[in-house]
């Protein structure tokens, strides 16, 4: 098993908590559980974003081929079996049988290759693996075949990926949207079902159980094993204050807080009615638009990264010390990639260098325009301090204050920034995607093909590529850190530290959350 994935449990995922297990028969109590995400739901296609909170609504209503258990491994999904030829180029898969999607249709190897395929029109580590591969073809209806050019060992890493654009499995008929637009329907062959009728924006989505869903028997282990439904719905309730969110859960109105608002973080741990978990790990960063003036010059990119001050966004945003930790490693520091090279860029600001690369720029003070997201706890504070760094910087910033949904469609735009396009943006990741340089976004090169901020550089592309093809660790590890250095020589985006995640729920309320990097909502019960 590659070091990547053994370190994903300990630096990424924490440890997971089972605070109920057991994959026993599902109850059928009628029950309603409720709880608070991360941000509002406005983006329903997990292939068309990255957003959290659009992911999660994917881990919902989709399945996938396969997961990442709680100790980082690979694990099968959807897949019964699969085979590798002796030359490692073919790889041969075949679905586990009572496969269905919500509408009552089989799921066949032509959904599976649908949505593989516009997948990898999106995601770099899809994009990567499919640039290696040879041929997609169905072998019958459930069984289907990947033949590469070469042997390539990140297959199953690709497929079992747990965060960002995940590859879910949907019908073939919206499986074949463009990938620049977005599906139309909702329909997946997961363990819930999505209540379009009753979705409304900026108040709640719902969820309900599906009853044909055939659960796998392991235990339930992060993204993998039995998905067991034991509620009959599922309701996702949006509070935008952080105080209403922390009034509901301690009233009882809702049930969990998906991510808790760090300046109410000691006062929910010291309420006995509450349990308050930090297991998931994460990156902030500032991300840069590299198709629009000022920020389609590297050394205006460099200079907005030396006026970041770690220190200083992570106290005004988590300010809690045992919560975060500055880390110049674009890879979570501590993780077997990490590396100190950093082209002498530190977590503390260096205003006159900044100043000078943008007088070496020719930059004239025009506008930045930095997209604020005023409803989202675990970032709100943090575009105002990176505003006032960059005027320290020599920048002349225009926030503009948004809901994070609003943020996740505008990001999206390439027109200039004074046509209702963005310059920067703020934004958190998931420890376990910065593990590995080739499932990194925000390090992908490959201009408009590549995630927001459209970065294009085909020397980082090669190294990327390179680290996909090397088998040594040592080998790796070299790449991993000449893509570092590359990333901080284009300014591919700013690292703005650290952090842990809380997550709080009803003690009593519910029984058998899985506490992990990524948020599922199967396994748990009310009693």
């Amino acid at each position: 098993m590659p070091t990547t994935r053994r370190f994903t449990l300990a630096c990424a995922l924490g440890a997971a908590l089972v605070l109920a297990t057991a994959p026993a028969a599902a109850q059928s109590a009628s029950s309603t559980l409720r709880l608070v995400p991360s941000s509002d739901l406005k983006v329903l296609d997990p292939t068309w974003t990255t957003a959290v909170v659009t992911r999660n609504h994917g881990y919902m209503i989709y399945d996938t081929l396969f997961g990442t258990d709680a100790q980082g491994r690979i694990q099968p999904q959807m897949v019964e079996s699969h085979t590798v030829s002796a030359d490692g180029k073919t790889w041969t898969f075949k679905l586990r049988p009572g496969l269905a999607f919500h509408d009552g249709q089989a799921v066949t190897a032509e959904d599976v290759l649908a949505s593989l395929a516009r997948w990898a029109k999106r995601d770099p580590m899809g994009q990567r693996m499919y640039g290696a591969l040879a041929k997609a073809e169905a072998v019958s209806a459930n069984s289907f075949r990947l033949n590469f050019n070469e042997p390539y060992g990140a297959v199953l890493e690709s497929l079992g990926k747990p965060s960002s654009l995940v590859p879910f499995i949907l019908p073939r008929r919206l499986a074949e949207t463009p990938a620049d637009q977005q599906i139309a329907e909702h329909i997946g062959s997961g363990p819930y079902v999505f209540k379009a009728d009753e979705f409304r924006p900026g108040e709640r989505a719902v969820y309900l159980k599906n009853e044909k869903y055939v659960p796998r028997k392991e235990a339930p282990s992060g993204t993998t094993g039995a998905k067991l439904v034991k509620v009959d719905r599922v309701e996702w309730v949006v509070l935008k204050d952080a105080q209403t969110q922390v009034n509901a859960l301690v009233n009882g109105e809702v049930d969990m807080l998906e991510s808790v608002p760090f300046e109410h973080y000691k006062a929910l741990k010291a309420n006995p009615k509450i349990t308050v978990t930090a297991a998931a790990g994460g990156q902030y960063l500032l991300r840069f638009n590299h198709l629009v003036p000022p920020f389609n010059d590297a050394r205006v990119r460099q200079a907005a990264m030396l006026s970041m001050n770690q220190d200083a966004l992570l106290r005004t945003q988590v300010g809690i010390p045992e919560l975060y930790k500055t880390c110049m490693s674009v890879y979570p520091c501590g993780s077997p990639l990490a590396s100190n090279k950093s082209l002498g860029m530190t977590a503390k600001p260096d205003f006159a260098k900044a100043r000078e690369l943008l007088k070496q720029a020719g930059y004239k003070g025009q506008p930045v325009v930095l997209l604020h997201a005023t409803d989202n706890s675990s970032l709100a504070k943090l575009p105002p301090v990176v505003a006032q760094l960059l005027r320290q910087g020599g920048f002349t910033v225009d926030m503009k204050s948004m809901d994070w949904g609003s943020v996740v469609a505008r990001r999206a735009k390439k027109e200039p920034a004074d046509q209702g396009g963005w310059n920067a943006f703020v934004t958190y990741w998931g420890s376990e995607d910065a593990l590995n340089p080739i499932n990194y976004a925000p390090l992908s090169a490959n201009g408009e093909s590549g995630w927001f901020g459209w970065a294009s550089d085909q020397r980082l592309e090669d190294l990327r590529a390179a680290f996909a093809r090397a088998g040594d660790e040592a080998h790796r590890k070299q790449l991993a850190e000449d893509i570092q250095v590359r990333a901080y020589e284009i300014g591919a985006f700013a690292p703005m530290g650290e952090l842990l995640r809380p997550v709080a729920f009803r003690q009593g309320a519910v029984q058998g959350v899985l506490v992990g990097s990524t948020n599922v909502y199967w396994n748990i019960s009310k009693p």
